[in-house]
């Protein structure tokens, strides 16, 4: 049985009222402990002062006060490692980046015990997963739909987590996203201007700004509100429009946030849901005057919502260089693309 290792934290000035607040304020920041990883180790019995272990995530602390966290070594993950080939983007010994095919769930799920992005992780990184959280797996900081296609990164250390996590929640990765919608946003479209939440900026940007939330009635959707929720906030712009007058169009979507189905509730919102997507498409038709027989067929049969993760761009968690992926779009939706283009 491996030894703990030991880190040493003592509280500065001016500390947090609660235990687990102020070392997680104060532990050094390469341990790498999240606060709900310290809390657990505090409820474990791993944190100790003067020698006797505290285990009240909410006990009172002073300045001075001296702490010694036991940390044990990463156990071996509870989730199976599947041999399933994966298109590697970018691996170092910190993270690991991927272009995820569309019809990949990204983590196990009660619908998806198997076969997922994760399990593939974990096969492939093997021995280079030094831990986060405690276990032997990869850490998962953002997630893309299961029939969404595109670039995905995941930490394979501690302090990798952290470092990215920090970087979703300040809102400062870059990432866009290649859709094509029923439709073409403009700004010039009198109903678009009507829209609540939807403005426009310089560069034929649509700017669409709600609240999300699960749906009232359907626990599997988000839906649009206006007070609670979680605030999104979702940039469009229009690259090349089908038929005519714009009876469909690739978008370049960008996040400011980043919410669960953001951007295919954002543009069904705006009234242009995404091709193929079965749970916001809405019952929005493409004519046939506008596209022709093959173009509204094959847009009718595409089996998955139109969306693909082109591009990500975020700064190194370790080595601060920053990095900057694209992955180009996959056949099905260059082929519907083709097709579109050479609609009547």
């Amino acid at each position: 049985m491996s030894t703990p290792s030991l880190v040493r934290v003592t509280i500065a000035e001016n500390p947090p009222a609660r235990l687990d607040k102020a070392l997680a304020r104060d532990v050094p920041e390469a341990a790498a402990l999240s606060r709900s990883r310290l809390a657990r180790l505090i409820a474990e019995g791993a944190v100790r002062r003067g020698g006797a272990a505290v285990t009240d995530a909410k006990a009172r602390v002073a300045e001075g006060d001296v702490f010694e966290i036991a940390v044990p070594e990463a156990e071996e993950s509870h989730i199976g490692a599947e041999a399933i080939v994966l298109e590697i983007v970018y691996e170092d010994a910190a993270l690991i980046v991927v272009n995820k095919p569309a019809g990949m769930v990204v983590h196990p799920a009660p619908g998806s015990p198997g076969g997922t992005l994760v399990n593939a992780l974990i096969a492939h990184c093997g021995a280079s997963l030094s831990g986060v959280g405690g276990e032997k797996r990869p850490g998962v900081v953002h997630r893309i739909d299961k029939d969404t296609s595109g670039l995905l990164v995941a930490a394979k250390t501690d302090a990798a987590h952290h470092g990215l996590a920090a970087q979703f929640e300040r809102h400062s990765v870059e990432r866009h996203y290649r859709a094509l919608v029923h439709g073409a946003p403009d700004r010039g479209d009198p109903r678009l201007k009507g829209v609540p939440g939807v403005s426009f900026e310089p560069g034929g940007v649509v700017k669409i700004t709600t609240q999300l939330a699960r749906h009232k009635t359907d626990r599997q959707r988000q839906a649009v509100i206006w007070s609670g929720g979680r605030h999104a906030v979702t940039r469009a712009r229009v690259v090349e429009t089908y038929g005519s007058p714009g009876a469909a169009a690739l978008v370049d979507c960008w996040l400011e946030t980043g919410r669960t189905h953001q951007i295919r509730v954002h543009l069904a919102h705006a009234g242009h849901g995404l091709i193929g997507d079965p749970v916001y498409g809405g019952r929005r038709k493409l004519s046939h005057k506008a596209l022709g027989e093959a173009a509204v067929a094959a847009a009718r049969d595409f089996p998955r919502q139109a969306l693909h993760a082109a591009t990500l761009g975020f700064i190194h968690p370790v080595t601060g260089e920053a990095l900057r992926f694209e992955a180009p779009l996959p056949d099905d939706m260059a082929n519907l693309i083709e097709t579109l283009r050479n609609s009547a």
